[in-house]
């Protein structure tokens, strides 16, 4: 009998459902939180999901084409993100599983970006991670997701987006950046290049974007350009070296960001260099999305990884749990 997973993906700006069928995505349906000036406000974001939930969990039952009835066990997006926002994903993952009689299975978010990798071919690949908290360049070793190289202060997403609100931008900021690099004479502006072996830092070059801004004295297209250049010339560089490393030689992109697709260009260039194949997921799974945590779900409940529901009550929110932190039992 087919196992349909429904997934619940509620760790940020976005409360997405997707159900996945024997691996395969059948509905991808998400609401996002968003605001015109200034950044993520984590109780407004989770009264958002809070409001949205039921219908965006029709819609996906709609689109799908599967009945209530149908679904094997639902995931949910347990750790990591913002506190208030994981708890509403999970009380609604909860009343759905008691509704149905089904099992729970707590996802953790970071994993779930890698694993829907697999639907692009990518079978073992070092993960290039970057999304509005998370950057970090993982590969598989030895029982779980390991860490090689991480953002030593804040995540290549938040650092966009703070930038963008200071120069008046709304948030997501990131497509916004984008947008106005594309428009720059690709005059480049020197910044701080703020890499450590594998790790990374971005603290620095935003203040010195902030203070090169409030100067007046360049375009802000060019400010745009080139913080791009900069930040994701040293993504690169820290997933080549992953690379090299490990001795892997596939690069597979996750997170909002890899959506830029400068940066794309940029991984496809080195990756063309090395002899390495280049993965990169279509847009709807790069951000945050459900369907992530229904295909990682599935793998999880496959593997007799889950909660049965006479056991909800003992199952909670991780807020801060690492990527190296989840045995991957899976594989």
């Amino acid at each position: 009998m087919a196992t349909i997973m429904l997934g619940i993906e509620s760790t940020a700006h976005t409360f997405g459902i997707g159900i996945v069928k024997d691996g395969k995505v059948l509905c991808n349906v998400r609401e996002m939180y968003t605001t015109t000036t200034g950044g993520i406000i984590p109780m407004e974001s989770a009264l958002h999901h809070k409001n949205c939930s039921e219908a965006v969990f029709e819609k996906a039952l709609t689109n799908a084409s599967v009945k209530i009835e149908d679904i094997t066990a639902i995931a949910f997006s347990m750790s990591p993100g913002l506190a208030p926002c994981l708890i509403e994903g999970m009380k609604f993952a909860k009343k759905k599983a008691k509704e149905l009689a089904v099992p729970l299975i707590p996802v953790n978010h970071c994993v779930a970006h890698l694993e829907i990798g697999r639907i692009t071919g990518a079978k073992d690949p070092v993960l290039l991670y970057a999304s509005g908290a998370n950057t970090q360049i993982i590969a598989y070793e030895a029982g779980k997701y390991r860490v090689f190289g991480e953002t030593l202060d804040i995540g290549i997403g938040n650092f966009i987006d703070n930038f963008a609100r200071f120069i008046g931008v709304g948030f997501p900021g990131g497509p916004k950046i984008q947008e106005l690099a594309e428009k720059s004479d690709k005059n480049y502006i020197e910044l701080p290049y703020s890499i450590k072996g594998m790790d990374v830092a971005f603290s620095g070059i935003l203040t010195n974007l902030k203070q090169k801004f409030d100067k007046k004295e360049y375009k802000v297209e060019d400010l745009a350009y080139s913080l791009q250049e900069t930040v994701f010339a040293m993504l690169v560089e820290a997933a080549e070296r992953a690379i090299a490393h490990t001795g892997k030689n596939e690069l597979l992109l996750g997170g909002g960001v890899a959506c830029n697709t400068r940066l794309q260009e940029m991984c496809k260039i080195m990756c063309k260099e090395r002899g390495c194949k280049f993965f990169v997921p279509s847009r709807d799974l790069l951000t945050d999305n459900g369907s992530m945590i229904a295909f990682t779900g599935e793998i999880l409940f496959n593997n007799g990884e889950y909660v049965s529901v006479d056991k909800l009550d003992e199952v909670d929110i991780n807020p801060r749990q690492r990527t190296d932190d989840v045995e991957i039992k899976y594989r």
